[in-house]
């Protein structure tokens, strides 16, 4: 009878150590980076409003009136062709940029 029971609580420790490893070990897997939304999304610089213009980085109330005032644009390289804003703030938000033709 005693070796029964120990028998029978010995196996029930193992499968509760078991059990918890493998729970553990799903817990610790690393997660995949999700990109960024703003990255994901690009921005129409002949249709977006000051305020959303103004989220990009380098792009503060200024340029982003200016980037208002000089509309259409062709391509959205002509910010800098037409010196609306410097190369340096192109090359951080070129990616997020685009210049959607009507």
């Amino acid at each position: 009878m005693k070796r029964t029971l120990t028998g029978t609580l010995s196996a029930m420790v193992a499968v509760l150590l078991l059990s918890s490893g493998i729970a553990l070990a799903q817990g610790t897997a690393p997660k995949a980076a999700e990109p960024k939304a703003q990255a994901a999304e690009t921005l129409d610089i002949n249709s977006a409003s000051v305020d959303e213009l103004e989220k990009l980085k380098g792009v503060g109330p200024a340029r982003a009136a200016a980037i208002v005032k000089g509309r259409p644009y062709r391509g959205k390289d002509d910010l800098v062709r037409r010196k609306i804003i410097p190369q340096s703030v192109y090359d951080e938000i070129g990616d997020q940029i685009i210049a959607k033709q009507k």
